[in-house]
């Protein structure tokens, strides 16, 4: 009898563009790999834009594995790698203990099946959280980079990501002016210095047509542009 098995991807954020291992390359590394040892997966579950590091029962399609294995409704999990399991250690041991727990296997396509912990032989449990620990200091290491370049790039005056400021806009990996938003802003000020409540702003900006970034324009978004302004000038 085939051993029946519930397979497992998952893509962190962004997993294609870090390592090109996305949710597609990993089902037909899954595929070849069952069809060539004679598995048959009969349970697809996946995680995508999930990171490595939450938790399984944070993640459906993991726990959702997990579950699977303890209903007896599969043999065991598989992966296409072991940090596609977790690329956290504790999360990782975690998720095989459970499996184990259950009576069930843990294989990958890299390296076969997952042995479980055995006290006769330490050295198999310790070289195993070896590779999760190196799994984990590579993922480390590719956000301090990601982090490092971010501050460099800011440090020079260029855009280094996340949501631009109101009256701007970023276009080709540069910050530009946006002109309707610094219009916006600009009367603002105007109808600051007259004396109107911020929501009193914030009611005229939506009657004259400024577009805010939102649906419309909140009272507390109106203050942090105007404080802003006002100690930019």
């Amino acid at each position: 009898m085939k051993l029946k098995l519930a397979a497992y991807v998952r893509c962190s954020t962004r997993g294609q563009i870090d390592d090109g291992f996305g949710l597609v390359t990993q089902r037909e590394q899954i595929e070849r790999w069952a069809k060539r040892n004679g598995y048959k997966v009969i349970a697809w579950h996946s995680d995508e834009a999930v990171s490595g590091m939450t938790d399984a029962l944070d993640r459906d399609g993991l726990a959702a594995a997990l579950q699977s294995v303890c209903n007896g409704d599969v043999d065991g999990v598989v992966v296409a790698r072991l940090d596609r399991l977790a690329r956290s250690l504790t999360v990782q041991e975690a998720a095989l203990a459970h499996v184990w727990r259950c009576g069930g296997r843990v294989f990958t396509v890299d390296g076969g099946e997952v042995e479980r912990d055995d006290p006769d032989d330490p050295m198999r449990s310790a070289m195993r959280k070896m590779v999760g620990v190196f799994s984990e200091l590579e993922r480390a290491m590719i956000i301090k980079r990601l982090r490092d370049g971010r501050r460099t790039k800011s440090a020079r005056g260029g855009y280094a990501g996340g949501r631009p400021r109101f009256g701007t806009r970023a276009e080709d990996g540069v910050l530009v002016a946006d002109k309707s938003e610094a219009k916006a802003a600009r009367r603002m000020l105007q109808l600051h210095k007259r004396g109107m409540s911020l929501r009193q702003i914030a009611s005229t900006l939506d009657a004259e047509g400024y577009k805010p970034r939102g649906k419309a324009w909140h009272p507390q978004a109106v203050k942090r542009i105007i404080e802003r302004d006002q100690v930019a000038s």
